[in-house]
């Protein structure tokens, strides 16, 4: 059995999840000191303990040392074991934040992974569920994991501050990824979007469509918005609204753009006519911001 003494040693509470998530892959224990050691409130977090809580349940035999002040942590990873797992997560962070990690390492498990979810669908912090089905699933297809029992679920939608979303995420495993290549984006041709709202009027999702479409209509014919407006327990604890927006290429890249109310209590009200344009105007500074780099890439390749 490794000794602290032989694990790699890291310092400040930057790139945690990363650290955590490689250390998991690669079997290496990591030891991880001075989080927020100068802080007025030093220590882990407490969406970084479920985070931790969470790679407890999906592995086996791992080691988790936390000293008394939480500002430092000792890992030891275990078996990726997988299974059927539930797991709260921190109202402070969205789910997406939990997600990104387990897209990492379900296709590693020693059994499939179907894991419920519950908290925050949807944030103005990390990446919505919506933005991850519609654009991290695609990628972990073209690496061949893909069938039926790849599904990323939205049961019920949770805003912040109260949560009360619900996720179900199943992957199934793969001993070897297929290699990829994506050295062309390709051109836009087709964008699509989730709007949402949840404990209030059934007309914001619509007017959030309506103001989308007047910015993106002037560029692309091809566009399609949903709306998404759940009631009673599926809505979850708190008001709010949202859209995600995603720009698919020719060849198969996914672009995209999301924004959310403000949680309730906190900040100015947010027009949805506002936000709808707001977001429809960051989908394309992304497309322009993708397009200079490709452009950059074939007058400098050397550089790239």
């Amino acid at each position: 059995m490794a000794t602290q003494a032989h694990s790699l040693s890291y310092a400040g509470c930057n790139f945690l999840r990363q650290r955590l998530v490689l250390s998991t892959l690669s079997g290496r224990p990591v030891k991880i000191r001075k989080i927020r050691a100068r802080d007025d409130n030093p220590g882990l977090r407490d969406f970084e303990a479920s985070f931790i809580r969470l790679l407890d349940k999906i592995t086996n035999g791992s080691r988790i040392e936390i000293n008394q002040t939480g500002t430092t942590l000792y890992y030891q990873p275990g078996l990726l074991y997988g299974g059927s797992v539930e797991h709260d997560c921190s109202v402070l962070r969205g789910i997406g934040y939990y997600l990104e990690s387990l897209l990492c390492l379900a296709p590693f498990m020693k059994h499939p992974l179907r894991i419920v979810l519950r908290g925050v669908t949807n944030d103005q912090v990390d990446p919505s569920v919506d933005v991850l089905k519609a654009t991290a699933l695609p990628v972990l297809k073209q690496f061949g994991i893909d069938g039926e029992s790849l599904e990323l679920k939205i049961v019920r939608r949770g805003m912040p501050p109260g949560g009360g979303g619900e996720v179900i995420f199943s992957c199934p495993i793969r001993k070897v990824l297929k290699p990829i290549q994506l050295t062309d984006p390709g051109k836009i041709k087709r964008i699509r979007g989730m709007a949402y709202s949840v404990r209030v009027s059934p007309q914001m999702a619509n007017r959030i469509v309506d103001s989308a479409r007047s910015i993106l209509n002037k560029f692309i014919p091809d566009i399609y918005i949903y709306t998404d407006h759940m009631k009673g327990i599926n809505s979850g604890k708190s008001p709010g609204f949202g859209l995600s927006l995603v720009a698919e290429t020719t060849n198969g890249t996914f672009l995209s753009a999301e924004l959310t109310s403000n949680p309730q209590g906190q900040g100015a009200a947010v027009l949805p006519e506002d936000l709808g344009r707001n977001c429809a105007k960051l989908l394309l500074e992304e497309i322009y911001r993708d397009r200079i780099f490709a452009a950059f890439e074939e007058l400098f390749p050397d550089y790239v």
